[in-house]
């Protein structure tokens, strides 16, 4: 047999040659699954973060968040030297016992009635913000002061103080003055065209809706794990307790005593609800369940215990789940109408 047939039996046999490409084949493959999992990940990191996004969302969200914000601060004015001044309730070295001490607050260079007129400029930079005048400044101003006013108020302060600083502080991250706002009002007046400006997609807008999300996300994460590390809520007594307690109560609730079966499934039901919360708002199947099971425990904590305004920044940091699908047509014809 000649050395070329040889060559093409060899080549031909299960046990020549090519009896090692499958090995080889499926080294390929796996590099190349590996390839593509990776791009593809990449490109669904990207598209979460940076697919641009219209401030139709944001812009409701600031108008809500600037509304709570601008109460919160507005409640201080009849006891601010009460409780800011150099003698009040809370001295600024009262951060340093409390080990704060490195907590900014502009308010500990003011007394007396310089603190009243700084104050009152704070609540018109606030307002300004909320009808979105100068909007990109006074987003940043108003993230800062409410983070100013939470340092300034430690040992008297509550979760609100916490929602309304990163609710401002993403508002000003994003475009929040794109829709709804003055400023968006004066750029169609000043359009050449027929008197509508388009509202434009923005990577920066998406960027901040996803921070609210995420953040909020964290959230209710910790606050179900520390649930989880209280008897009552296994129990289901918590929110009988927190409902009977004359300190927070705003309703009479206590006619709930008589329905305790009732009492402890709100109780477990709040409690799993928090901890799901960061899993199942994000498949679009179970986000509206978990959307609209915060609407009664949020209302229920602002109205029966005494909190309308942590109850309802929770809803407004909720919103930013909510999907808002807007054709360019319709945007140009809101816009002509506003």
């Amino acid at each position: 047999m000649s050395r070329s047939k040889r060559k093409s039996k060899t080549q031909d046999s299960p046990s020549g040659v090519l009896e090692s490409s499958p090995r080889g084949k499926s080294g390929v493959d796996d590099a190349t699954m590996l390839s593509s999992y990776t791009s593809d990940w990449i490109a669904g990191f990207n598209e979460f973060w940076f697919t641009p996004r219209r401030p139709t969302l944001l812009g409701l969200i600031r108008i809500f968040t600037g509304l709570i914000a601008f109460w919160t601060l507005l409640v201080w004015t009849f006891e601010l030297s009460t409780f800011f001044g150099s003698d009040g309730l809370l001295p600024p070295g009262y951060r340093s016992q409390l080990g704060a001490a490195a907590a900014w607050s502009h308010l500990d260079w003011f007394t007396g009635s310089a603190l009243l007129w700084v104050h009152l400029a704070g609540l018109v930079v606030v307002a300004m913000f909320t009808v979105g005048v100068w909007t990109r400044a006074t987003s940043v101003l108003t993230a800062l002061l409410i983070i100013s006013y939470g340092n300034r108020s430690i040992g008297a302060g509550f979760g609100l103080d916490q929602i309304n600083a990163f609710m401002c502080l993403y508002c000003a991250v994003g475009n929040s003055g794109g829709r709804f706002s003055v400023d968006q009002w004066l750029a169609n007046r000043k359009s050449s065209s027929s008197g509508t400006l388009l509202v434009r997609r923005d990577t920066s807008t998406n960027i901040a809706v996803r921070l609210m999300q995420i953040h909020l996300c964290v959230v209710y994460f910790f606050a179900a794990v520390g649930k989880l590390q209280g008897d009552t809520w296994w129990t289901g007594e918590a929110v009988w307790l927190a409902l009977a307690s004359y300190e927070y109560q705003t309703i009479d609730m206590t006619w709930l005593a008589s329905y305790m079966p009732i009492v402890s499934l709100m109780t477990l039901t709040s409690m799993f609800w928090e901890l799901l919360y960061p899993a199942l708002v994000w498949p679009r199947l179970t986000r509206p369940v978990m959307l609209a099971i915060a609407i009664p425990v949020h209302l229920g904590i602002g109205f029966c215990m005494g909190m309308p305004s942590f109850g309802l920044i929770m809803l407004v940091a909720n919103l930013s789940f909510v999907e808002w699908s807007e054709s360019d047509e319709s945007v140009e014809s809101h816009e002509a109408s506003f």
